[in-house]
């Protein structure tokens, strides 16, 4: 199941989840309300079905979205029921999030509990259980040799035993390979009179240590024939990059990514980051009146600090805090750099004398990030993301690995902040933090950095 054929199988079961989420619906609303002519004793005012069309909408189409993400639907035949259980977890924690947001913003009527622990518990049993149907249906399949496409291995012989291991190995890829040929030893023509002996409709390059020459010449056979070719990139080595491929001007560009590319989850991420600053700047409005005349009434000057930050690649951008500060704190930077506490390009000092004595309070609390919400809206940034650094800052970073930390959205909360924040006085542990967020980011993940911060700003984790 590769290609095409795998993403038209991945739409229909999530059709087919779509379809179970709401026979659940149909089912939890029985058991709840209609009792199945009398399962429960308790009298129960019956809200007609139509009455949780809003919950439809959400919980139908965004589950098997959410589930996708997760990793529910990769490689269905060696997952074990505890990973479709942890994976249900997060998707239901996710969802959750979804509708309760809605249910504030929307001020819905009365949604039983009862009802939604029923839909929980009948909808990921029959989710469950059909996965598990389906797993023994395409085992079954696999072992009588149907569903399995036949296919030709062509390259070097030490590259192509490691990949028909591979296809060995894993029975949800559906391949068997047929024929195999190596390049360097084969005779002219032998690629093509193997396709006419074999039929296949796909032929696979494992060729990595096969001269280009060679393999454009069996590429071009498998062409004029109008057989379809998958050519392994693995001759370029790399170690976070993840290859895909793109067109320019009609010439087909092999493209390289080390940072999340601009799937639907990082739109999602996009849409989440302006609700929720605009959620959390109603939310927090008090505390900005409170910072507001702290500052007046403790510092002369602006109430608001703005500074030029290194953005995505670096780019500037006008970032907002409340002040902490004295105004001639920049001014005084240079007399404090001995008391520097900090690695590598980054400045911090634990009670630094520029701060006076309400600021120390608003970081403390952390209110003074408040106003990067506004930055959020304004899409300079992100919820969760690596924090920004002054751009002079920026431009002192000189190991490239140490750039790759710009190549996402900075962010207002990040590992580092739940970390132990300013407790970490290396540079290098900073990066490798942010570095392990952007290799693995998700929407989980994100979800799991949110929450973690409650308790580090509670509990004032690292603050200065």
């Amino acid at each position: 199941m590769l290609g095409r054929k795998q993403e038209i199988n991945l739409k229909l079961n999530q059709i087919a989840d779509g379809l179970v989420l709401l026979v659940a619906f149909w089912i939890s609303h029985k058991l709840r309300y209609d009792n199945f002519g009398g399962i429960w004793t308790e009298s129960v005012k019956i809200p007609p079905l139509k009455e949780f069309i809003w919950l439809m909408f959400i919980v139908v189409p965004f589950t098997p979205l959410v589930l996708e993400m997760t990793g529910y639907y990769h490689h269905p035949l060696q997952k074990t029921i505890i990973l479709s259980l942890k994976q249900y977890a997060k998707t239901l924690v996710m969802i959750g999030v979804l509708v309760g947001g809605y249910v504030v913003f929307n001020r819905e009527g009365d949604l039983s509990r009862g009802f939604l622990i029923l839909l929980t518990m009948v909808g990921g049993s029959m989710l469950l259980g059909k996965e598990y149907l389906l797993k023994l249906f395409i085992r079954r399949q696999v072992r009588l040799g149907r569903w399995q496409e036949e296919v030709i291995l062509v390259g070097d012989s030490d590259e192509m035993k490691s990949f028909e291991d591979k296809i060995n190995s894993n029975l949800s890829f559906g391949l068997r390979v047929v024929k195999k040929i190596d390049l360097e030893k084969s005779k002219p023509g032998q690629l093509v009179e193997s396709l006419h002996e074999c039929s296949v409709k796909r032929v696979f390059f494992a060729a990595k240590n096969v001269s280009f020459g060679k393999v454009q010449t069996a590429v071009n056979e498998c062409e004029i024939e109008g057989i379809e070719v998958w050519l392994s990139t693995d001759f370029i080595e790399t170690t976070v990059a993840r290859p895909s491929l793109d067109a320019f001007d009609g010439s087909p560009m092999m493209v390289f990514r080390s940072a999340p590319e601009a799937t639907w989850a990082m739109f999602v991420k996009g849409v989440f980051d302006r609700v929720l600053a605009l959620f959390f700047i109603i939310a927090t409005f008090p505390f900005w009146i409170i910072a507001t005349i702290g500052i007046k009434m403790s510092s002369p000057g602006p109430v608001l600090f703005r500074q030029e930050r290194g953005g995505r690649s670096g780019k500037p951008f006008r970032m907002y805090k409340f002040r902490t500060m004295i105004v001639e704190a920049e001014a005084k930077k240079d007399e404090l750099i001995a008391m520097n506490e900090m690695s590598g390009p980054v400045f911090k000092i634990q009670n630094d004398p520029r701060v006076f004595p309400f600021g120390n309070f608003l970081r403390r609390w952390s209110i003074d990030e408040l106003p990067q919400l506004l930055n959020v809206l304004l899409g300079q940034m992100s919820i969760v993301g690596p924090r920004p650094l002054p751009v002079n800052e920026v431009a002192e970073i000189q190991e490239s690995a140490h750039r790759r930390r710009l190549s996402m959205k900075p962010g207002i909360t990040c590992l580092w902040q739940i970390s132990g924040r300013s407790k970490i006085t290396s540079f290098d542990d900073w990066v490798k933090l942010d570095l392990g967020y952007i290799d693995g980011w998700s929407l989980w993940l994100d979800l799991k950095i949110l929450i973690r911060t409650v308790p580090a700003v509670l509990f004032k984790r690292g603050a200065r």
